[in-house]
């Protein structure tokens, strides 16, 4: 039995409203619900443009698409990644045909490393693509610097951290695009569901197109990539470049708006979960948490093993799934050592020794968005038992 769960339940009769809203509009795929829950996407992180996708992942395969199509990013060309995200961070940039460096993170923050970032920039180097990891920001003056001195193109995948701030800034607005995931155990909940946000506007028509099979239909008449024709017939099933199908309902355009209204205390009692859970593991002298950058938005809460619990993690999961809390590996560790990279396009830049070291001796457990201190008591005494085993 779980008791302490990954994440939690957001929802209220608000949401089932909106659901039985768009049953009785009996329109079910992607409509004017959507379009109203962009703009208010828009709106609340300061960005120009939002486009909704169904998922996290299709919203990292949208803007690397666009970067293609508009010519921003050709084949083998070079792009930083680092070693520890989720898989859909990666495959839609081998699957355009670009070449990933994967790089080391700091074993405090789990970002990427910004003093190897300098040393990996090559001549091919095109663009950086960082993660902001479990809701914490990057060091983006650094990055930033980096290129401007550079002329590289700035990528957040975001899809972990909605709500996080840098310097005030929503992370995900900070490069040239970024992307959010609205899937059921992330702070925003639409069941599945993703957004991908820019000021460029052309990036956003080329992402309008790619998101529906490649068609004009939903360009706008003033289009900066394709000057439509006025006749609405043709243009309901012109196609001018190789898309998918990556639109979302409508009932998750609904439910993504009453959500909305409800992400500014989500945060922040996420934030307040977090102090607590650093204030009762500070006890643990072994066992390091994530160093938060400007203002986390906490997705969950990382563990990493270290000193005498170094190689004990098997142990702790254990104990952990004995008392039914639910635990996770950080992300996917140190995605090379994944069988799935060799369909990809690397290299791997110097060594990956923290997200080795992260791969073989980090977890991490869920954060809510609703008061978790019992929760969070309660994973203590798990940690107590933990300690007086390997004390």
């Amino acid at each position: 039995m779980i008791k302490y769960s990954l994440s939690d339940d957001t929802w209220s009769k608000l949401e089932l409203e909106a659901i039985e809203r768009v049953i009785k509009s009996n329109f079910y795929t992607m409509g004017k619900e959507v379009k109203e829950y962009e703009q208010k996407f828009a709106d609340k992180f300061g960005s120009k443009y939002a486009i909704m996708s169904n998922s996290g992942s299709s919203a990292n395969l949208l803007l690397i698409s666009a970067l293609i199509y508009s010519k921003r990013l050709k084949p083998g060309d070079e792009i930083i990644v680092p070693a520890v995200s989720w898989s859909t961070t990666f495959f839609p940039l081998a699957q355009h045909n670009l070449k990933l460096k994967f790089l080391d993170i700091n074993k405090e923050t789990l970002n990427i490393d910004i003093n190897k970032l300098r040393r990996a920039i090559s001549p091919n180097t095109k663009a950086i693509c960082v993660v902001n990891l479990l809701g914490n920001p990057n060091n983006f003056d650094e990055i930033l610097e980096l290129c401007e001195e550079n002329n590289l193109i700035l990528l957040e995948d975001n899809c972990e951290s909605m709500g996080g701030l840098y310097k005030g800034k929503q992370l995900g607005t900070i490069g040239l695009a970024g992307t959010y995931s609205t899937f059921y155990s992330h702070h925003l909940c639409t069941m599945e569901g993703g957004v991908t946000v820019t000021n460029d506007e052309e990036l956003y028509h080329y992402m309008l197109s790619i998101r529906a099979h490649g068609w004009t239909r939903n360009l706008p008449k003033d289009s900066k990539i394709y000057k439509k024709n006025d006749d609405e017939f043709y243009e309901s099933f012109n196609f001018i470049m190789p898309g998918y199908n990556l639109r979302p309902l409508e009932m998750e355009a609904a439910i993504g708006s009453v959500q909305l209204e409800k992400l500014n205390s989500i945060i922040e009692q996420r934030r307040s979960n977090a102090e607590y859970f650093k204030q009762n593991i500070s006890q643990f002298i072994d066992i390091n948490i994530q160093k938060e950058i400007e203002k986390s938005s906490w997705f969950g809460f990382a563990m990493i093993l270290d000193d005498k619990y170094e190689g004990k993690r098997n142990e702790l999961v254990k104990i952990f799934r004995n008392k039914g809390i639910e635990v996770r590996p950080i992300v996917t560790g140190n995605f090379t050592r994944n069988k799935a990279i060799e369909y990809l396009d690397y290299e791997i830049f110097e060594t990956l020794e923290n997200a080795d070291f992260i791969h073989d001796n980090g977890l991490f457990v869920g954060n809510h968005s609703q008061n978790n201190i019992n929760s969070i008591d309660y994973l203590m005494d798990a940690l107590e038992e933990f300690e007086e085993i390997n004390g």
